[in-house]
């Protein structure tokens, strides 16, 4: 079972949809039990990372977050839910992340007329040997809604970049913890396939 966490503020129905469509029992859920219970977990995530943070540490699910990320167990951040596994975000200097990654969040800068927030379909830029990615053809495109981005510490652990003005570190993979800025349930097809790469971990 994947658990997929509820903290008031997420796209909860539609990641739970897409991992319907490829065969995979889901449950939104805040209860800890279930989420300590569960094989793999997911973060999904949209709005204001400040918002975000608080209503995690509102339900006491940072802790629950920071176990599962240790226990071994396969996790999956998702758009805002990736932003919130590092240290913070430009968005909200004040408000702490989850620091389970490094590096920073950053904004995306105004570049050639380019519209911000970064909404739409982009290609992705593919590492090999990524788990998340296997079988996924380098320069797929994905579906992406998003101001600000994410800038990791250690390149090694990107997995997955995309040019919009800037690169942006689109998704990354460090042991059990996986994270992509993109949705891959908004991403048709290539979506669903990363996401039954996930499932299948």
């Amino acid at each position: 079972m994947i658990a997929i966490i509820d903290y008031n503020a997420g796209n909860l129905r539609s990641v739970e949809k897409a991992f319907a469509a490829i065969g995979e029992q889901t449950e939104i859920t805040r209860d800890f039990r279930v989420i300590e219970a569960a094989e793999r977990v997911v973060l999904p995530g949209v709005g204001a990372f400040g918002d975000a943070m608080g209503q995690l540490r509102k339900y006491g699910l940072d802790g629950v977050i920071r176990e599962t990320a240790a226990s071994g167990r396969p996790f999956l951040g998702i758009c805002l839910g990736l932003q919130m596994l590092f240290s913070g975000s430009e968005e909200c200097p004040d408000t702490e992340g989850l620091g389970i990654l490094k590096g920073s969040v950053v904004r995306i800068p105004p570049a050639n007329g380019l519209k911000i927030p970064h909404i739409g379909w982009n290609s992705l830029k593919l590492q090999e040997g990524s788990r998340l990615f296997a079988g996924i053809k380098d320069g797929s495109h994905v579906y992406f809604v998003h101001s600000y981005y994410l800038k990791a510490e250690d390149a090694d652990i990107v997995s997955a970049s995309t040019e919009y003005g800037v690169t942006i570190h689109a998704a990354v993979e460090q042991g059990n913890v996986f994270a992509c800025q993109f949705h891959p349930e908004k991403s048709g097809a290539v979506g669903l396939a990363i996401l039954k790469n996930f499932a299948a971990m």
